[in-house]
């Protein structure tokens, strides 16, 4: 049984985890990054299926990424390259179709031949939705306060957000107000009036989430795709050069340059307690590793209910992680194709399809898709988010071939009748199917397709109930409630055992920010000692 010893040991090296141990390495601490699988990523993760060809394995595109979290690792010395993903076409049923992009005046046109009245409120809704994102992103980079913490860096934390809310222009306030207890269908009702306009714009709440676009709360989903924002361009969404695994090996060379050590196939069974502290962690091999401090990158379930006994936690944080909502509900198939499919609403040229290529014509479509899965089923007319990354990022495959991401709403993790294993195939083929409506050729230009299903995603990733965000992005799970409301400062109640996945505060997507906020805490706690 071997021994090491390091001041912090970080379990699961998703990017989160990479991003808190990069931070702590930064500052001085001999740090170890343990991740179970051959590489690090987690669901930031590409692979080379074919000789030549590299799928985006889950994550797919990339926006949230926290700019300060750029400049403080030098990803871009590391080899991270964004690179722009900024149109949107909408293809609809009747052969029409919705084109938005970067150029102002081209998009302004393309929304007036649905409605002049949306093209004129388009950009003041996008203005408006900017202006909020403004008013969130000191939240989304803070420590949240906690409930019954009596420190005084506590009640500093509750007097910044008191005084903080505080100084927010009223109308503003309740535009936020508006967007946290709406659904999306309704926000944008209030707005434009064009279906396949609200329908596009609807998508964005309801991703990675078990929600309709007419479940209150939904709006916030929506807010939370718009705080994105790439070279300062805010609202702008990109593709990492590479794939999505681009990213996470960037992150894991700033954090080895920093004098971390990452491990790969190195799966945790547990943390090692003593007298109520963490002091290390047992391999499912036996081997020991031992640190001052231990940092969970693992999801909620993950953390509190696997890695250490339940009889060391409270009982009511028990009750909490057990009631915290997972329920999966995204799928992805992959495929490699021999060329470009041709969509009968744009059949010429390719400038459209080097960005989104949303399946979404209409709210109604999208809620239908729900009612499938609220009742346990796969969409049989699923909302799809696609993309063709390989016309930005030639490097992804040989030349004259290509590859497509389809991000798919809805494949619930619980099954009403039968089991993923039986319903796998025709899950893809309905994705399929469903693209052959819109591009009738796609079919004799696949050469190889993947199906991507939330328990394949839990047993790959380690994510519970394959849920992309390790826990749902619900106004329950949100700020002060991630994960639960007595420990969201990425503490627990173990001594030297922390937290630091998307399951906490400000949630999920590839963002940074709860390992960079992790990291911080630990290192705060450390001074007080």
């Amino acid at each position: 049984m071997s021994q090491w010893r390091y001041d912090v040991i970080v379990i699961g090296g998703g990017h989160n985890g990479l991003i808190n141990a990069a931070y702590l390495a930064k500052a001085g601490l001999k740090t170890l990054v343990l991740e179970k699988r051959h590489t690090v990523g987690g669901a930031t993760y590409s692979e080379e299926v074919l000789p030549g060809i590299k799928f985006s394995m889950f994550s797919y595109l990339t926006s949230l990424l926290r700019p300060d979290i750029i400049h403080d690792l030098q990803l871009a010395q590391h080899g991270l390259v964004i690179l722009p993903f900024a149109t949107t076409f909408t293809p609809m049923p009747n052969g029409d179709y919705l084109l938005r992009g970067p150029d102002h005046d081209a998009t302004y046109r393309g929304i007036t031949r649905h409605s002049k009245r949306d093209a004129a409120a388009y950009f003041e809704f996008g203005h408006r939705l900017s202006q909020v994102s403004h008013i969130v992103k000191p939240l989304l980079d803070a420590i949240p306060p906690s409930l019954d913490d009596p420190s005084p860096q506590n009640q500093a934390r509750w007097d910044w957000l008191s005084a903080y809310l505080g100084s927010l222009d009223k109308e503003m306030l309740y535009f936020l107000h508006k967007l946290m207890t709406m659904s999306s269908a309704d926000l944008l009702d209030e707005w434009f009036e064009s279906d396949v306009l609200k329908g596009t714009m609807a998508a964005s709440g309801i991703i990675g989430t078990l929600v309709g676009p007419r479940t209150p709360g939904s709006a916030y989903v929506l807010l939370h795709h718009y705080f994105g924002e790439i070279d300062g361009v805010y609202r702008e969404w990109g593709f990492a050069k590479g794939g999505t695994g681009a990213i996470s090996q960037a992150i894991a060379a700033a954090a080895r340059s920093f004098g971390a050590d990452i491990r790969t196939k190195a799966p945790v069974s547990k943390v090692i307690l003593r007298g109520g502290k963490a002091v290390g962690v047992a391999l499912e091999n036996g081997d020991e590793f031992y640190a001052t401090t231990v940092v969970s990158a693992l999801d909620p379930r993950r953390t509190f209910l696997q890695l250490v006994d339940t009889y060391h936690l409270p009982p009511e944080l028990v009750t909490d992680i057990e009631q915290y909502r997972f329920q999966g509900s995204s799928g992805k198939v992959n495929m490699a194709l021999d060329g470009l499919p041709t969509f009968t609403a744009l059949p010429k040229g390719s400038d459209h399809l080097s960005g989104a290529i949303s399946i979404s014509p209409d709210v109604d479509y999208l809620e239908r898709a729900y009612d499938d899965a609220k009742y346990g089923r796969f969409s049989r007319r699923p909302y799809i988010d696609c993309g063709i990354p390989s016309l930005v990022d030639p490097d992804m495959t040989p030349p004259g071939k290509h590859i497509m991401t389809c991000f798919v709403q809805y494949a619930p993790y619980h099954l009403a009748d039968g089991s993923w294993e039986e319903q796998e195939a025709a899950f893809g083929e309905t994705v399929i199917d469903t693209l052959a409506e819109y591009a009738p050729d796609i079919r004799e230009h696949i050469i190889y397709h993947q199906v991507v299903t939330p328990p394949f995603i839990e047993r790959t990733t380690g994510l519970s109930e394959g849920n992309i965000f390790a826990g749902e992005l619900a106004l329950s799970q949100l700020f002060l409630f991630r994960p639960t409301p007595r420990w969201n400062q990425y503490r627990t109640p173990i001594r030297n055992y922390y937290q630091c996945g998307s399951g906490t505060h400000p949630g999920g997507a590839i963002m940074g920010a709860p390992g960079k906020l992790g990291a911080q805490q630990i290192l705060q706690d450390r001074t007080m000692r």
